[in-house]
This record gives structure tokens, sequence and C-alpha cells, in this order.
């Protein structure tokens, strides 16, 4: 029988006895199983459905309890079409049963407060961020919750390369800012388990340590290699970087951060009323 040792052991590479006592099963095996779909079957997910998905995914904790997340369930033929024009690399954007965009919403408190009679009073770059906040633990709750019914999904942040455009069409107000799309369908394959950097990476005792991450990255690079190896077509600015003998994650996602992106972001936000000092 798996555990969920096993499963650690998938995500990560390493092999490990935590978990080694545990069955493979459960919140925990959905939540290390986790993988992204991006090809759909054409069955359609019922509204029912899609109302539990939103449900576990407004269960996530809020900051204080102000709740400052929203969705926008993107039906109309017209404005899917022209999300994917946006989009053209992703082509699954067009034929997903279902797509959303998770908007940060601000916009909601401040109209409470006007119902109440009290000012808002926080008033700066701490709204974006509680906002921001709030919406990536509802999309993490909705995901999870989609795994478990059998569901597929994929966050798709590179919206906001296009938040301009996809506010404009979906016509968001004030104080309202897309944080990342999301499609939603029945997978139409299995997928794959993606491997992560190691835990040492990521978890420091008392103070940030990060002197060991040459090697730890380079460590990564290699298990990750060992089971799925960049294709030679898929490396990133070959005319720009040229080619080297090792292609691993390290040197891809240097290449892609490399590029400036996503300039608009703090006009946007000022235009839609935010104060970002």
């Amino acid at each position: 029988m798996a555990t969920i040792a096993d499963l650690i052991e998938t995500r990560f590479g390493l092999a490990t006895e935590a978990g080694a006592d545990r069955p493979a099963e459960g919140n925990l095996e959905t939540l290390l199983g986790h993988r992204s779909h991006r090809r759909y079957c054409d069955a359609p997910v019922s509204d029912a459905d899609l109302e539990v998905l939103l449900s576990a995914g407004f269960s996530a904790p809020a900051k204080s309890d102000l709740q400052q997340a929203a969705v926008v369930v993107v039906r109309d033929p017209a404005k899917r079409a022209a999300i994917a024009d946006l989009i053209p690399s992703m082509d699954w954007l067009r034929t997903c049963p279902v797509f959303m965009v998770f908007c940060a919403d601000s916009r909601r408190i401040r109209k409470i407060c006007t119902l109440r009679g009290k000012t808002f009073g926080n008033d700066h770059l701490d709204a974006v961020l509680n906002g921001a906040v709030d919406t990536g633990l509802v999309m993490g709750f909705f995901i999870q919750a989609a795994q478990a019914m059998g569901l597929g999904c994929c966050p798709i942040s590179v919206v906001r390369n296009h938040i301009e455009a996809i506010a404009e069409l979906l016509e968001l107000p004030p104080h309202v800012f897309p944080v990342a799309g999301m499609s939603l369908g029945w997978p139409a394959e299995t997928g794959y388990v993606s491997t992560r950097l190691p835990l040492s990476v990521f978890v420091h005792q008392d103070s940030y340590d990060d002197s060991t991450l040459e090697a730890d990255v380079d460590a990564y690079d290699r298990r990750r290699d060992a089971r799925y190896s960049i294709p030679p077509e898929k490396h990133r600015d070959t005319d720009s970087f040229g080619r080297v003998n090792f292609y691993g994650w390290s040197e891809d996602k240097a290449r892609q951060v490399s590029h400036r992106e996503r300039d608009q972001l703090a006009r946007f936000l000022k235009a839609q009323g935010f104060n970002l000092d």
C-alpha cells in the first residue's frame, strides 16, 4: 500500500521516513498528489459541481474575516474568445469547460464602510496585499477541492500581462483587480506530478539561510531532469543565450525571468483607485 512518504518522495524526488506510517489517502493524498491540467474532456462541469467548488474555495481563511476576494465566471462566448485572443499560447482557454478570473476585491469592504458611516482607514499598499493574499488562498482551496472531485484545473497568472484589457472586458469596478485566471474541466489525461525544490530551500530555522542554495539547486536540476528532460525545442531564447550542455530547471527559469513584464501593474492599480504608498 502506498504511503504518504511515497507521495513525498514522488513530489520532491528524495526518500523520507516522514509519513511512512500513514496510508496515502484523504486530504494529504490530494495535496501531495496535486497536478495541473491543461487538456480536458468535452464533458461539461455542472452548475452544482461548480457551486460545490466555489463554496470550498470561499471557505479559505480570510485576513481578519474581511473576505476580500471575488471570482468572475466567464460564460459569454465573445468575452471568452477575446481573452483567448490575448493569450494565444494557451489554446485550452478556448475549449475548457469553465474559465474564471479570480480577483482581489477591496471594493466590497470600502462600500460596507460607507454603508455603516465609517472611514476606510487602510488606504495604502496593504490593501492590495490583503486582497491578493485572500484571493490566493481562495484559489488554493478551489484547486484542491477540484482535484478531490476528480476535476482538473490550471491557474493562469499571465492574465496580469493583459490586466487592463481583461479588467475592461469583465467590467471590473474601482478597487477590484485580476489576480489569476483559472481553467477547469474533467482531465483528458493523467498529467504528472511536478518535482519541487527540496524543503531545505523553502524552510529556515530561526533565521533565513540560503548558503547551500547553489548545491541544492544543482542537485534538484539533476533529479528533475532524470524524470523529465526539457527537450531542445523548448529551450528558451537560444538566439540570445545560446545552447548549453545541460539545460535544467534553473537555466529555464533564469531565462524566463530575464525578460521584464507587467510594467503596467502599478499604473493600473492606481487607476483602479489604490494608494500604493
